[in-house]
């Protein structure tokens, strides 16, 4: 049963103030219409130096929102997504420069022809407009989405969540003033976050304001934007993703990938959360080296009975199957063939990302069609579900729905198009 929508509490004042500032996003984005790639570009780099130049007041402000949500009792994958350092920091102005470096897609012409009637037609890359974004905990998706958004042409209007206040607040000054430095209007990105939950609301009742909202973050967010936005809606990503582990695969390489899959970052949304294992597949060495990292194995009773000597297991329940962890824990089932395991990927995935590990070229050309995710993987870990490591510079979020766009959402992918038509006096007959 669909879940019900809710009644979004919106004050008129902070309505009227969100769409003022919407207002003055679209008239800046009109402006930044104008902006050849050249100018875009030197306001990417301008960006880039200010956060390199204000690290270590970014870093402090950033501690500041980590002490005050560890009092609070987020949990450790939480606070990993929050937390900044002078890497991540380095790591933020590199992915804006990486975004300098990429093809422009404003004004890219995608098909175009002369009619038989002589009239001379192209569809060509637009940006969408003023995008709305709403996240939380995450600081890093401040910098991420307003370098795209620059790039792409797009104003932006952020809300990134009361846990990164103060962080989101010093990146968001910092990135208004370098745009201003380069002669572009700061209000191509601003923050709404001043007025809290309301200003969450305000966005998703602002239609006509606001082009397109996109929500990045855990289910109850994602699933609440989606539910009860009056604005266009791109959902992204909710990550419960599997890997399966076919009876062909490599049991060393098969440690290697799902420990990378489960434990390079736990907190993200394409770690695997998910493993099944083929009847007859040696996953001995995976399920040691998992224990052996410091994850939870939540199993089913056929890969209790077949543990390794020595390891310990909690028993899986259904809530298992349909839960993204993000933490070390992982859920684990033994299953008779390949079907078996896509015919649970779909009862249970999200769409973020999936993969299977095999050295049968066949099973894979079979997971690969069949199974209906934004990104399928063969013998690779479902880590690389990401703008940066897919040479898109960066993300606004994993989408995994199928309309207008899916998986990674890098330049491209905030553009839509237009039609021009040049005529010379034509009319229709």
């Amino acid at each position: 049963m669909a879940e019900a929508k809710e009644t979004l509490s919106v004050s008129e004042n902070v309505l009227k103030e969100v769409q003022d500032m919407a207002y003055d996003a679209r008239i800046s984005a009109r402006t930044l219409s104008r902006a050849d790639t050249e100018w875009k570009n030197r306001a990417l780099e301008a960006m880039a130096a200010a956060l390199e130049e204000q690290a270590d007041v970014i870093v402090s402000q950033n501690a500041e929102d980590l002490a005050r949500e560890r009092e609070n009792g987020m949990s450790e994958a939480m606070l990993d997504r929050l937390a900044l350092n002078e890497k991540r920091v380095a790591e933020l102005a590199a992915a804006l420069r990486e975004l300098k470096a990429l093809p422009d897609p404003v004004g890219e012409v995608m098909r175009g022809s002369t009619l038989p009637n002589g009239l001379r037609v192209l569809q060509t890359r637009v940006p969408l407009g003023v995008v709305g974004a709403i996240y939380e905990a995450r600081p890093n998706v401040t910098v991420d989405i307003a370098g795209l958004a620059i790039k792409s042409g797009n104003a932006v209007m952020l809300r990134g969540g009361s846990a990164a206040a103060k962080s989101n607040q010093t990146i968001c000054r910092i990135l208004r003033q370098a745009l201003d430095r380069t002669g572009l209007p700061m209000d191509c990105v601003q923050s709404v976050d001043e007025f809290g939950r309301e200003g969450a609301n305000a966005l998703m009742v602002s239609r006509g304001f606001i082009d397109v909202l996109i929500p990045r973050g855990g289910h109850n967010l994602i699933q609440s934007v989606v539910r009860n936005a009056q604005v266009p809606v791109i959902e992204t990503g909710e990550g419960n993703c599997h890997i399966f582990m076919d009876a062909s695969a490599d049991p060393k390489t098969a440690a290697e990938i799902v420990v990378n899959a489960k434990t390079q970052r736990p907190g993200t949304c394409n770690t695997v959360e998910t493993l099944l294992i083929a009847a007859g597949a040696d996953s001995s060495a995976v399920l040691k080296k998992l224990s052996e990292a410091g994850v939870t194995l939540h199993v089913d009773a056929e890969t209790k009975a077949n543990l390794p000597a020595g390891l310990s297991a909690e028993d899986a329940t259904e809530e298992d199957w349909n839960t993204e962890y993000g933490s070390l824990d992982l859920a684990v089932a033994t299953v008779p063939h390949l079907d078996a395991a896509i015919s649970h990927i779909r009862k249970y995935s999200t769409g973020h990302s999936e993969a299977i590990l095999t050295n049968d070229v066949r099973n894979a050309d079979i997971f690969v069609r069949e199974v209906d995710s934004a990104a399928v993987y063969v013998n690779a870990s479902t880590r690389f579900t990401d703008g940066g490591q897919l040479g898109l510079g960066a993300e606004v979020g994993i989408s995994t729905q199928k309309l207008h766009a899916r998986g990674p959402m890098g330049l491209e992918q905030l553009t839509t198009s237009k039609w021009i038509i040049r005529g010379d006096g034509h009319v229709r007959r």
